[in-house]
């Protein structure tokens, strides 16, 4: 078994021998982001799905463990990443058998939409901790209350029913939230009458998700305010798609070439949906050639150029790019600063590359071109990156999924020797990933 098959979801480490630039040619699948929902949008359906390009992540592995317990059956496709999946006999799953493969996922809220329409009923266990009863948990009760839904709280966890079904319903996000959005998406495809949603998020993997839901036979319009309408249908059938491309991933292995001083080829990268992401590695000083298979990433061999990014929802720079592009930030000449409007807290994986030997400060103020929500709450979501630094090995253990992976970019990109732990992690979100380091070139060595 290869080491890169060895990384699933317990904690590993590896040894990282740095200092040499990533060279080659990587291969990218289906979004995390739209792949997980495409799933469970599987539900809605009468007749089977099938799905294409989805990764061997342990994103997947979960939803596709809680579509089982539900009675989809799930089979493997000819083509590589292909899933067919039948929910003809979709029945009500035990609360404990959820929690079982839900782990600390937040998944089987997307569920009870879907299921409510299937079954009448739905469950989410009790997760512990903050994971149930925190405010986004609350928001997506609340949005599955506008629809008609009946939320009762047990010791074991929540039982939501809709003993006159659903109904559409007039909803205005404070935020464009990715998670709410797709909530009302799975929930009013199938309740009865319109359901307007204003404020909604536009992100390519939601309008994907759009395409997917159309496909089975809903009727959405997206206009361009932000508002999504719906016009619930009686009946739904199953979807044959092509999942769009991880342009995190994308993004990420772009700046593991600026920061190594490499050279990547990203396979299946499309330039529309990295506009944003392309324009900014570009003012840094990166160096990108679109080809119609996919997108060229590499470092120019000149100085890179400090920049100014505030992370925003689409068609923003998303938030998901700026902690791998910290790292190259590190190797430009002059001051960059990277304002986190998005997620309050998100700049704890700088701890470690400051212990590598970057300059990097945070503060609380809003120190992009805006004020942000954030601004007036005490959270640490403004840095400032001082370089050139030289990095040099240490020993790291991954705090989440895109901090992790920055890590890693770290450790390749040092001198010397670094151990980085924990890194089951990063293979929520990328497949595969110690073989496609492999394949560009890295030095490193993979334990147990």
């Amino acid at each position: 078994m290869g080491a890169g098959a060895r990384v699933g979801l317990h904690a590993d480490t590896i040894t990282v021998r740095g200092g040499r630039p990533l060279n080659g040619r990587i291969e990218l699948k289906g979004a995390k982001n739209l792949v997980t929902k495409a799933m469970v949008a599987s539900l809605l359906g009468d007749t089977p799905s099938v799905l294409k390009d989805v990764p061997d992540i342990s994103d997947v592995r979960v939803v596709r463990g809680l579509l089982d317990v539900h009675g989809v059956k799930i089979s493997d496709g000819e083509e590589d990443g292909e899933l067919h999946l039948d929910p003809s006999a979709v029945e009500t799953a035990h609360m404990a058998d959820i929690d079982a493969h839900a782990g600390s996922s937040r998944i089987p809220i997307l569920f009870c939409g879907p299921l409510l329409h299937k079954l009448g009923e739905a469950f989410i266990p009790d997760l512990g901790g903050c994971r149930i009863g925190d405010r986004p948990i609350d928001y997506h009760l609340d949005v599955l209350r506008t629809f008609g839904a009946v939320v009762e709280k047990l010791p074991s966890g929540i039982r939501l029913s809709a003993p006159t079904g659903l109904r559409g319903a007039k909803i205005e996000l404070p935020y464009p939230s990715v998670g709410a959005t797709e909530q009302v998406l799975l929930t009013a495809v199938r309740s009865e009458g319109i359901t307007e949603l204003r404020g909604a998020a536009i992100e390519p993997e939601i309008m994907d998700l759009i395409n997917i839901l159309q496909k089975m036979g809903a009727i959405i319009s997206v206009d361009t305010d932000r508002v999504i309408r719906i016009e619930g249908v009686a009946s739904l059938t199953g979807y044959s798609h092509r999942a769009l491309f991880d342009r995190n991933e994308a993004a990420s292995w772009a700046a593991a070439a600026l920061a190594t001083e490499g050279d990547i080829f990203v396979g299946g990268a499309r330039q529309s949906e990295m506009l944003t992401f392309l324009n900014v590695y570009r003012k840094v000083g990166g160096g990108f050639e679109i080809h119609e298979d996919g997108i060229r990433f590499f470092h120019p061999g000149t100085e890179l150029n400090p920049v100014i990014i505030e992370t925003d929802v689409h068609p923003g720079f998303m938030t998901d790019w700026q902690q791998p592009l910290v790292v190259a930030l590190t190797k430009a000449r002059g001051v960059s600063i990277v304002h986190e409007t998005v997620y309050e807290k998100r700049f704890g994986f700088v701890d470690a590359l400051v212990e590598m030997g970057a300059t990097i400060q945070i503060h609380r103020e809003c120190l992009g071109g805006q004020a942000c929500r954030f601004g007036q709450r005490n959270f640490n979501h403004s840095a400032v990156i001082s370089g050139p630094s030289k990095l040099h090995g240490a020993n790291i253990v991954v705090p989440d999924l895109r901090g992790g992976f920055s890590h890693l970019i770290a450790a390749l990109s040092a001198e010397g020797e670094s151990r980085v732990s924990n890194v089951g992690i990063i293979s929520r979100g990328y497949e595969r990933f110690l073989q496609k380091l492999e394949l560009l070139g890295a030095d490193f060595t993979a334990e147990g």
